[in-house]
């Protein structure tokens, strides 16, 4: 959103990768990728579970507000996209879905993967949390708890880690 030219209040906020995002989605219009940006946002007052919260369109969030999910129309549109995918590459929670007043939308994408039929890629140890908490990692094809290095390893990187156990003495 900030990318965009909204407020994102007090919400985390890589400022660093602001003209990163904006290159990445001027990138999909020119190729006509559907790319998904929130619509709705659950905004809190602080960042604790029992914080005063409300729902918000995600080019409304108020300078002493922070996002901390994804709202119901968001919730809708993405398990909707979800639902056609052949593959489904997931890397992060949707919100702070450890807290109860900020899981639906991990718990709506999460249910969406699972129900999918989709091959999917769950990376990250929240995510992967999340669908082991909520019964899915069955329905999941592959999970790991390394997010980062998942997406590094599906971009082609070599990691270390895999590296080693190549190497012949």
């Amino acid at each position: 959103m900030k990318a965009l030219g909204y407020s994102t209040g007090t919400s985390i906020c890589e400022l660093d990768k602001v003209e990163l995002a904006k290159d990445i989605m001027a990138k999909a219009k020119a190729k006509n990728v559907n790319f998904l940006i929130p619509e709705d946002t659950v905004v809190g007052q602080e960042y604790k579970p029992d914080t005063e919260f409300k729902t918000v369109d995600s080019d409304q969030i108020e300078d002493n507000w922070m996002g901390l999910d994804i709202g119901p129309k968001t919730r809708e549109k993405f398990a909707a996209a979800v639902k056609g995918a052949g593959t489904v590459v997931w890397n992060g929670p949707m919100g702070v879905s450890e807290w109860e007043n900020f899981a639906a939308g991990t718990i709506s994408v999460a249910k969406a993967v699972a129900e999918s039929g989709a091959i999917s890629i769950i990376g990250g140890g929240d995510s992967a949390a999340a669908v082991e908490k909520l019964g899915y990692a069955d329905k999941m094809t592959h999970i790991s708890t390394g997010g980062g290095a998942s997406l590094e390893f599906l971009e082609g990187k070599v990691l270390p880690g895999i590296a080693c156990l190549n190497e012949k003495e």
